[in-house]
């Protein structure tokens, strides 16, 4: 489970964040994780807690946002999430796309007071 050493680098770029900024408290952490990521999100939040014991972060809520995983088809122009279509665009049945987003891995909100 790869998730647990890059929520511990997350925690760590947070608290830095914090500490630059003068922040004292952590409520919130918000990511965002595309549908295609490596980044699976049960795991994240499955080893959120032990990344964030005895950290400035142990106390926060950690919410998770899904991107879809988004393309444009080459033939007609239709944006399509490719999973939910099985990687087909719905709209001329082309198997020719290029994916907008749904990779993505990315610290959205820290929400601090």
């Amino acid at each position: 489970m790869h998730e647990l050493g890059v929520i511990i680098e997350v925690v760590k770029y947070v608290e830095d964040f914090a500490k630059k900024n003068k922040l004292t408290k952590i409520d919130t952490l918000v990511l965002q994780i595309g549908e295609l990521s490596a980044m699976i999100p049960r795991y994240i939040e499955a080893c959120y807690p032990a990344a964030v014991d005895g950290t400035m972060l142990q106390d926060t809520q950690l919410k998770i946002e899904i991107l879809p995983a988004n393309a444009i088809c080459r033939e007609c122009g239709s944006v399509f999430n490719v999973i939910q279509n099985n990687k087909v665009c719905p709209n001329c049945k082309s198997e020719v796309w290029e994916l907008l987003c749904g990779r993505e891995f990315m610290i959205k909100e820290i929400v601090a007071y």
